[in-house]
This record gives C-alpha cells, structure tokens and sequence, in this order.
C-alpha cells in the first residue's frame, strides 16, 4: 500500500531503534559524561538537593482528617476517616463520624505533630507509573523537573526503563530513598549491556554475566528491546538468570524485532511486563507472524514506523474469536502484565488535541516543546505530513487494543499504568491522568482504573523481588505513606487529576471556573504542597524561557 508520504526520505542520521532507546551518547565514564552533556540526547543531570522548605516531615505522628478514602485494592470508598501516619508508615485508620451528620470535634489522637484537615477531601494511594524515563539534558537543566511534575500529579513511585544513564539513575535512586531529593521513589530498570565496562552484550554467557553485575550494583531490572542487537537467545538467558537473581523483567517489543519473537512468545519465555502494545497484535496475526510492511517502508524513518505499526490492526484474528481468547488466556497462565502506554501515543490519533494541551504554555520546558517539533532526529517527532487517514487508522488500532487490554482485565491479567512522557507532546506528569481516561475508556470503571494505577503497579514492582505483600499501592495499616489528597472525587471525573484541572460551570455566578489538580501529594510520610510544586515548575519554564528569549507567554507555532 503506497502512502501519502512514501516520498519523503531520511534527511539526517539514523533515528533510535526503539522507543526509549538508550542515546550512543551516553558514555560509561562519569567525566566524560559532563562533556557529553551539553550534546544533543546526552544523558541527563542530577536533581537539585531538596530545599528547606521543600516538603514537611516525617513526622513523629500526623493525623489526615475526615477524609474519604479509596484504599487502591478495588473496595468502595468509605468515611469519613482519620488516617494516622506515624513517622513513614500508616499507623491505624479510624472512623471520623457518620455520612450525612458533623464529625465529632476533638477526635483522638490529640498527640499529634501536624494535622491535615482533608473533609471533603479524598486520599488515595500514591500513583506508580510503571513506564518513565527522566527529563534529559536536551529536554530540561535536570531530573528535578520531570520529578516535580510526577510528584504534582500524585505520582509517588517510578519505574525508569531507564530513567537515566545507570551513572545516573543509582545516585538519584539513592537519593530518592534517602528524601535528600523531591522525587518519587524510583525502581532502576536498564538495557542488556547498560552501566558496566564491559561493552556490548553478544552472546547468552554475556548476558547472565551482565545480569549478575546488575543484581549486585543496584539494579531492579530489565528493559529489553528485542531487536539487531538483543535477540530471542540473549533475551531468554537474560530472562533467565534475572529470575534466579530477583531481577525484574519488561519488554518494548520492537517491530526490527518483533517477527522473531512476539508478546506470546516473549511470555512463554518468562517475560513479566509487555510494555506498549508491540507483539501483542504480532501475536494475533491471520495470515503468519510478519505484517504486511509498505514496499517502500523504512523502520529509520519514523513516519513509515509509527504510521504503518497501526495498519495491523485489521489484519488480526477479530475480538472475542478463538484465537483471540487463547492469546489472552495464555498470557495469563503466564502470568504476564500488560502496561499498555496509550497516552504517550494518543497524538497519533487527534495530533491537534496533543500540540494544544491546557498546560503546554506554563509547564511544558521550552527544549522540551523544541524537542516535540517534526523532525527528522529526534525521536517520537515523526509528524512530517500526517493525514486524517493516519488518525482513522490509529483510532482503529485503539479501539482493538483497548479492547484486548479491558478482555485481559476482565479474565484477571494484570494491568497497570506508565505514560512514556517527555515524547509526542506528553509532558512530564500530565500524562498520567491521560493514561487513566484512556482506561476507563478501554472499558475499566472507575475503580478499576484506580487499583491499576496503584496495587497493580506494586505488586508488578515487588514480586520479582520476591515480595508478595508490597508496602505500597494501597492505604492499610503498616504499608508506607505514600499518598495522593485531592479536593475533587476522582472516580466521578479523572480530568479532575490534572495539574491544570477541568472546566466546571459555577452554576451561582454562571461562570466557568477551574477545578481540581492532586492537594497534597505524601511520599514516605513527606507533605508535599501539589500547587507549590507546579508553581515551581511554572518558575523554571518562565526561567528557561527567559534565558532563550522566548515569549514570557505561549509557546512558538510553526
């Protein structure tokens, strides 16, 4: 099939591999790191140490008061309650009163060190994004702005597949753990191969050798790609010896890959999570394991990748058919989660909506807005001429894979929630209520959603490590205090979630007015004001802007 666009020809170098490839650029040595720095895709920079000021706690014993609580396991909300944190864990969860009449006044325990009065108020576990990578130095001066932006929207804990070169991904873990830094809590995955000295993984006896390294050197697991270079034997061995060693495992499945080893078989193979929707169609295929690829398709090209990869899906086995329910089925026995990212490619399908996003204007980092613009380098950019017909065929695509994520759901696999920010116009943190709209659109009801974003996520983090009952992703006695407090209900609008919030009429004055965005955000028993944060991250944007000598306001238009 002949496309629109199939004249255009690679102008300049050869565009990463796979989504969330690992730059050339970043160097093994940390000296030579600084001097890569200030190249193009070159790593990324330490956050700032946390500020006095920047946060408050832990404290011996806080009190949220009066709250309505959505506990993150699935159970109905219910309050009002007093959630009593004492120091970095949840210490007992009392009832406040009855629904409809006035809470008791002078309510134990009165030995407390700071008190938060969250009537009307609802907590909720702190939100897991199982899918990040960290602001990079050609997107923002360093990690500190990608992690604020998390924290304001109730993100308390990250995967990063990576976040950062390995370098810098282990410090800023430590940090993190350490509070010495305002970042949620961070889960370190790398690429075969990545942080030691060894240089490139060849060979399945590499691989277990990279594997044992990893374990010993403050790794939590594996992001795999799948394609020239990481094939199906070093992908097993890999898979392999990080079960043995309580490594996690999660797989981009990329399409130079692909053909040799789909999502089906990547489970079958020990995978723990398929991350995006790579392989899982290739697992569904009528007519054979390969896609009917354009005659003149180029991978290296991304509008040939990111257009053609949505073709597909009307050449797979229809919903709700045999094959259809044997893919999802064995998946399951496998054991296998899904993390499905459809906000980070939610542009392919209404590009206008994405570039025009409420909060572009005041949080979006001006490189990072640079780094957004069609272009032929930078990875994700891939808008050179895209067509109405390219958006009806991805929201064709969606609506086949949302549906196989909500079928997957409803046979008891595992979903969880990761946005792939910092590409194709999704900005640090605001992704992620995308990612929970675009769930309960697939067919999960509210709660359901909410239990992905929060239970689902630890569990997918913990049990590699063995760890059956993690201590975050629900609000119990004895887990951490990570949690989000908001002023709206999220389960009756999670537009209410983002930092901009939504348009609601005021119908007293008949006006417009906005609402919602996360209150507080507490991580390990740390306060975290929600709105400061973003006024924060509004204060570097306008800096930034400053410096380049942009407009105070708006960002420029081609």
């Amino acid at each position: 099939m002949m496309r629109a666009f199939s004249k255009l020809r690679l102008a300049a170098g050869l565009i990463s591999a796979a989504m969330c490839t690992v730059s050339p650029a970043f160097a093994q040595d940390p000296v030579q790191q600084k001097v890569e720095a200030v190249k193009p895709r070159a790593g990324a920079n330490p956050a700032p140490a946390r500020a006095a000021g920047e946060g408050a706690g832990p404290f011996r014993k806080m009190v949220i008061r009066g709250a309505m609580l959505i506990d993150g396991t699935g159970a109905p909300p219910r309050g009002p309650v007093d959630i009593v944190v004492e120091n970095n864990r949840i210490a007992e969860i009392l009832d406040a009163g009855t629904p409809g009449l006035p809470m008791k006044q002078g309510r134990e325990p009165r030995d407390f060190d700071h008190e938060i009065d969250a009537a009307g108020m609802w907590v909720l576990p702190g939100f897991i994004d199982t899918h990040v990578h960290g602001s990079s130095a050609d997107k923002a001066p360093d990690l500190g702005y990608s992690y604020k932006l998390w924290l304001a929207h109730g993100v308390t804990s990250v995967r990063g597949v990576n976040l950062a070169p390995w370098s810098v991904s282990t410090v800023e873990k430590a940090r993190s753990a350490r509070n010495e830094i305002v970042a949620p809590r961070i889960f370190d995955y790398q690429r075969v191969g990545q942080g030691w000295d060894k240089g490139p993984v060849r060979t399945p006896q590499q691989a277990r050798e990279w594997v044992r390294w990893a374990a010993k050197n403050n790794i939590d697991g594996i992001k795999f790609g799948i394609g020239p270079t990481e094939g199906p034997e070093i992908f097993k061995a890999a898979i392999d010896e990080a079960k043995k060693l309580g490594l996690g495992t999660t797989a981009h499945l990329t399409q130079t890959g692909v053909a040799m080893m789909n999502a089906r078989q990547a489970g079958e193979a020990g995978l723990g999570t398929v991350t995006h929707f790579y392989g899982h169609m290739e697992s569904l295929l009528k007519n054979g394991a390969i896609q009917d690829y354009s005659t003149d398709y180029s991978f290296n090209d991304e509008q040939y990748r990111f257009a053609e990869v949505a073709d597909i899906w009307d050449d797979i086995y229809e919903p709700g058919s045999k094959e259809w329910a044997d893919y999802l089925k064995a998946q399951k026995d496998q054991g296998v989660t899904f993390d499905p990212t459809m906000t980070i490619y939610a542009a392919s399908r209404d590009l206008m909506r994405a570039r025009n996003a409420d909060w572009h204007n005041e949080y979006t980092m001006p490189q990072l807005w640079d780094f957004f613009q069609s272009s032929r380098e930078n990875h994700g950019s891939y808008f050179f001429d895209w067509t109405t017909k390219q958006e009806i065929q991805w929201r064709n695509f969606y609506a086949r894979y949302m549906r196989l994520v909500n079928d997957y759901k409803n046979i008891g696999g595992r979903v969880t929630t990761g946005t792939d920010s910092g590409f194709i116009f999704k900005t640090y943190g605001f992704g992620f209520p995308e990612e929970l709209e675009m769930l309960q659109e697939a067919g999960f009801n509210p709660h359901q959603v909410i239990r992905a974003a929060t239970m689902n996520g630890a569990q997918t983090l913990y049990e590699p490590k063995g760890i059956t009952d993690p201590p975050i992703g629900m609000v119990r006695v004895g887990k951490l205090a990570d949690l989000v407090i908001v002023k709206e209900n999220p389960l009756q609008n999670f537009k209410t979630l983002y930092g901009t919030g939504t348009l609601r009429l005021n119908e007293q004055t008949q006006k417009l007015e906005r609402v919602g965005g996360v209150s507080y955000t507490v991580k390990d028993g740390i306060v975290y004001d929600a709105k400061r944060l973003l006024a924060d991250v509004a204060a570097m944007v306008a800096a930034e802007k400053k410096r380049m000598g942009w407009p105070e306001h708006g960002v420029p238009r081609p």
